[in-house]
Order: C-alpha cells, then structure tokens, then sequence
C-alpha cells in the first residue's frame, strides 16, 4: 500500500462498484413475465383466492348470468394491485395489449384487472385511446358493474382530460346496445364530482329519460343524485319538470339523498 492510501481507496471504490453492479440488473430492470404467462399468473392467483360461497352468492347481484371466480372484492383489489407493479413500467401499449389478452376470458374479475389497469394509466391518456375504449365498452361490457367500473373509472377520466368527446359520450345515449346507453351517464360522474360538464349531464339525462331499461334508469338516477348532492335544489327542478315522464326508478336514485318532505313532494302523484 502507498503511503497516501492511493490503493486501499481504489479497492474500497472497486468493491462498492462491484456490489452496486451486482444490485443493478433487479432494480433496474424488474424482470416481467411473457405476457400469457403473466395472464395465467394472474387466473392462477383469481382460482386461489376464490370463495365458493361468495361465488353462489354473487348471483343474486344480477339479472343476466355472470361468470366469476367468486373472489371478495378486497382480494380482487389486492391482485389487481400485486400485478400492477409488474407492468407498471411497461408503455402504456404494452400494457393495453396485456388487458386484451385478459378481456379473452370469461370471468367478470379478468375484465376488472383490465378496466382497473386501464385507470391507473389515466396521465398517460391520448386520444387515440378513445377508439381502444370505445371498443372495449362494445365487447366485454357485459353487466352493471363491468359498466361502472370501466366508465367510472378510465372513461370518466378520459374525458375529463380530452372535453371533444363529450359529443362521441353523449351519442351513446341513442344505442340500442343497453350498456353504452348506461355508460353514456356513469362516464360523466368523475366529472360532475368536480363541478364539470354539468349541463352535458342534464342534456344526457333527458335524452335518456323515457328509456325502459330499469339498468340505464339506475345509471342516469345515479348521475343525478350526484349532482343533487352539490346542487339539490337544482336536480329538484329539474325532476320536477320531468316527473310525469320519468320512470319511477330513476327518479328514486336522483332523489335518494334529498330531504324527506322534498322526496315526498317529488314522488307525488
């Protein structure tokens, strides 16, 4: 050793740089399953987490069949979660191609792995998403809470961040295709959470006002109440100038929250 240390500093540099090198590849680079072994890795982890019970009771939830794992939904949210932080790096369309390989399943928790993956990716929107959306609400939107939780969700956030859809939104008020009549409503609540595109929610209400499918009467309801939480006296007149025509489902949702004696005035006959 030299007598001003020269060596015994190089060695110590050398040994720090060889342990940062041998960190460097796991941290750096978290290695990320092929993408189908990924998808298999996740159904494995749904078919361990089921709950026969909870499968047989899920059911009564909907009118339509539905098929499940039957996974509670704090379960469900933790491998939602778990799974992320694999993909999370990934671009924005590596990770939308993941979520088209999960929408080829049939169980309602491989669609919500995607709908909730396509959420946290909300800061990476563009507009050509809209068209990946669109047709994803056409194909695997299959019940109500598929609906609420794609479009109350990633779709919500979506247009809140791109207001030149709002029209593309609305016109699914007129399909015949009962979910996008649904998600033509739910789609504009992260909005008017913050006070946005309000009168968008009135105008989209009333297109759908008379629609006789009891599913769309509870989604726009549901907009409404949410807007009479900021805004009652609003939503009151608004119900009021409508009720002769409103199907009495929705306008229970709208006015759920509502003093008594204004409940009482707006479902009077």
């Amino acid at each position: 050793m030299r007598r001003d240390g020269t060596r015994r500093s190089s060695n110590r540099r050398l040994r720090r740089c060889r342990r940062f090198s041998a960190r460097t590849p796991e941290t750096l680079n978290p290695r990320t399953p092929e993408p189908r072994e990924l998808v298999a890795q996740i159904r494995r982890a749904f078919e361990a987490a089921a709950d026969p019970k909870y499968r047989e009771s899920v059911q009564r939830f909907f009118k339509e069949p539905i098929e499940v794992y039957g996974v509670r939904t704090a379960d469900a949210r933790r491998i939602y979660r778990q799974y992320f932080d694999k993909v999370k790096h990934l671009p924005k369309r590596e990770v939308f191609e993941i979520c088209e390989l999960l929408h080829q399943g049939t169980k309602y928790e491989e669609h919500g792995v995607a709908f909730s993956w396509a959420g946290k990716l909300s800061s990476q929107f563009e507009p050509a998403d809209f068209a990946v959306f669109e047709q994803w609400l056409k194909s695997y939107v299959t019940n109500w809470a598929a609906c609420d939780t794609f479009c109350g969700g990633a779709v919500g956030e979506f247009v809140l961040k791109f207001p030149q859809f709002l029209p593309k939104v609305q016109a699914w008020a007129r399909s015949k295709n009962r979910w996008l009549r649904r998600a033509a409503a739910v789609t504009l609540i992260p909005a008017v959470h913050q006070e946005k595109y309000v009168s968008e929610a009135y105008a989209t209400a009333d297109i759908l006002l008379e629609d006789a499918d009891d599913m769309v009467q509870k989604g726009y309801g549901w907009l409404l109440k949410e807007i009479a939480n900021k805004r009652p006296q609003e939503v009151l007149e608004f119900v009021m100038a409508r009720k002769d025509r409103m199907p009495r489902t929705a306008l229970r949702y709208a006015i759920e929250k509502m003093p008594p004696a204004w409940k009482k005035r707006a479902m009077a006959t």
